[in-house]
């Protein structure tokens, strides 16, 4: 899970919505471990009794939100986008700048499918969800095709 790192209003409750229909399907969120849309979608999935794992960008974990069921420290600043998109299987996109645009074209690299739900366009890169729902199969559909 990608996006915004200062999520408020529609657009947290569609990243908690997105982790909490992850979980429910036995998946796992892995995130950049902070605040906005993974702080969301950790607590999403957490609430529906899955696993949110952060991969945080410094050393610090107590910088990490405080849904995560694993709070990894890297130290690798920005370079930590690559870790999280190679330890997913499919990518999903929740609004976001240029961090999150950067993850996107990380993810198609390494040959995940990126779900955009509100984020950025890269035509016929991304595959494109009108909600959460959409979004959450979309992705696991991608997945079930990752060796």
């Amino acid at each position: 899970m990608i996006g915004a790192g200062d999520a408020r209003g529609e657009l947290y409750e569609r990243a908690r919505r997105v982790g909490a229909l992850v979980a429910r399907r036995g998946g796992v969120v892995i995130c950049g471990g902070l605040g906005g849309v993974m702080e969301a979608a950790a607590r999403g999935a957490v609430e529906s009794g899955g696993v949110a794992i952060g991969l945080l960008p410094d050393e610090d974990r107590g910088r990490a939100n405080p849904y995560l069921s694993y709070a990894i420290p890297t130290g690798m600043g920005q370079a930590r986008n690559l870790a999280v998109v190679c330890a997913a299987d499919a990518v999903i996109a929740v609004g976001g700048g240029y961090g999150t645009l950067s993850e996107m074209g990380l993810a198609r690299k390494v040959d995940r499918q990126v779900v955009s739900l509100g984020s950025w366009d890269l035509g016929e890169h991304t595959l494109h969800a009108a909600s959460p729902e959409e979004a959450v199969e979309m992705a696991f559909a991608a997945a079930r095709r990752v060796p």
